[in-house]
């Protein structure tokens, strides 16, 4: 399905505008962290929670709503999730407290679901595969550019004012974004009868078992940063979550109406590209959220200047990006793959030998290393993944993209709050007090996400050696539905 070149264009604004917009969130919210916590009287770990519940919540519904996608309409579906997105901030900016503030990311992770499950599945109904890398490039650029405006402008207002404007700011932006999404992306007409009908026959015991599996598989990290006393706790809540999570994947395969189409889960192929795009942002989460604590609650640097130093990582990726997506539709994606993630690899070892104190000629290079192995990645793989279905499973292919995505995130940031205060117990707040204990524990998080990059690098060089020995077969991007 293709339209003319200046439709196409106006699209990809308004897909991109919302990729900036929740990626503007994203990053102002890890970087505000320690100042919210010191705000409204936390503990850093509890703080944590703020980032985490919002990643948890998206990490359950991507799926579903990329199948409502399907059904109903992706647009449709989408814009709702921009409006939720809009709600969602207003809520957090004035919440008066702790739980309000969960209540209202909790709302802005719903949109940002709605948004994330439906953005690859429309480029992948207006753009060709030959065009479909340089298209996911472009948005790439505009996530970049949330993710550099996120510290940038995130430290500036925490520095003058209160942390509460990171989120009122989305307010005036999310309205522009949404006259522009109604005027561009046509919406079909449904009834409620309708909506109904289509979707209540949908797998909706398997979606309640994968969501309470996910919320007792990332409580354990709550228990692990507690310490060795509550160790046993936070295993049994580890091991049953990921066992009920796991059967819901079963259970959704063998019903009438799955949230996921088997073809998904059985294309190999497919499924290594979603395991890698996993690895590769559970390790980048890990600098997402510990950086900040390294750089302004230990070392003492302000929210401004901390958000200067970690707007490097998206400000390369914003240089690097565009180039990568060219080169993703005209020499070998999987080799590019191996490339990025081998960058990948050395950045987590350069976060692994870190100073204790603020020496920017070895704090700089891993953060840059970061932001360009992520751009060489992600281009290349997204095209692989989505060039390895049918058009018909486009929607719940980007979505299942999105949620790789999202799980990973969402795992690498539990991950690394729990390893670090597991190591810390007794510390609800990092200070310069906590000394050496705090560096030899940031430290040893970087190493076990060394290994796991190292782990994504093995699985790509894999797919790499396979495809040259035979191709992977693309679907026709024109396979009716």
């Amino acid at each position: 399905m293709t339209d003319s070149r200046g439709k196409n264009l106006s699209i990809i604004v308004v897909l991109g505008m919302f990729a900036f917009l929740t990626s503007l969130s994203g990053s102002s919210t890890n970087l505000a962290i320690p100042k919210i916590a010191v705000s409204i009287n936390v503990s850093s770990s509890a703080a944590t929670w703020i980032v985490q519940i919002g990643l948890i919540t998206t990490a359950i519904l991507l799926v579903m709503f990329g199948h409502i996608g399907d059904i109903l309409s992706k647009n449709a579906v989408f814009l709702a999730g921009g409006v939720a997105f809009l709600v969602g901030s207003t809520v957090t900016g004035f919440a008066p407290g702790f739980v309000t503030i969960l209540i209202g990311r909790v709302i802005q992770a719903i949109g940002a679901a709605m948004i994330m499950a439906n953005s690859m599945g429309i480029v992948t109904q207006y753009f060709p595969d030959n065009r479909r890398a340089e298209a996911l490039a472009m948005i790439s650029m505009f996530i970049s550019v949330g993710a550099i405006s996120g510290p940038g402008i995130g430290g500036f207002i925490i520095s003058i004012s209160s942390w509460r404007w990171i989120y009122w700011i989305n307010i005036p932006l999310g309205i522009l974004v949404l006259w522009l999404g109604f005027k561009y992306l046509a919406i079909p007409k449904e009834t409620w009868s309708h909506i109904r009908e289509v979707t209540k026959g949908a797998n909706w015991t398997g979606q309640n078992l994968f969501t309470i599996g996910i919320i007792l598989f990332f409580l354990s990290g709550s228990f692990f940063e507690s310490g060795r006393d509550r160790l046993l706790i936070g295993l049994a809540f580890f091991v049953v979550g990921g066992a009920i999570t796991i059967y819901s994947f079963i259970q959704d395969d063998k019903s009438n109406l799955p949230w996921i189409a088997p073809e998904i889960l059985k294309n190999r192929d497919f499924m290594t590209s979603i395991l890698a795009l996993s690895l590769v942002m559970l390790v980048n989460a890990v600098s997402n959220i510990l950086l900040p604590f390294y750089l302004q609650s230990y070392n003492g640097m302000s929210p401004f200047t901390s958000g200067l130093i970690m707007m490097l990582q998206p400000v390369m990726m914003l240089i690097t990006t565009p180039f990568a997506g060219f080169l993703a539709d005209r020499v070998n994606r999987e080799l590019m793959t191996v490339v990025g993630l081998a960058v990948m690899v050395v950045s987590q070892v350069g976060y692994a030998l870190f100073p204790s104190g603020l020496e920017m000629l070895r704090i700089i290079p891993p953060i840059v290393l970061n932001g360009m192995g992520m751009a060489i990645f992600l281009s290349p793989n997204n095209a692989l993944t989505m060039g390895l279905v049918a058009e018909k499973f486009s929607g719940i292919a980007g979505s299942f993209n999105s949620f790789a995505r999202t799980l990973g995130m969402t795992i690498g940031i539990s991950f690394a709050s729990a390893a670090l205060f597991f190591q810390l117990p007794g510390v609800t707040r990092i200070t310069p007090a906590v000394g050496d204990r705090f560096i030899q524990a940031f430290y040893n998080v970087f190493w076990i996400a060394t290994m796991i990059s190292g782990l994504a690098l093995a699985v790509v060089l894999v797919r790499y050696l396979k495809a040259r020995k035979t191709p992977i077969k693309k679907q026709s991007v024109k396979e009716s539905v």
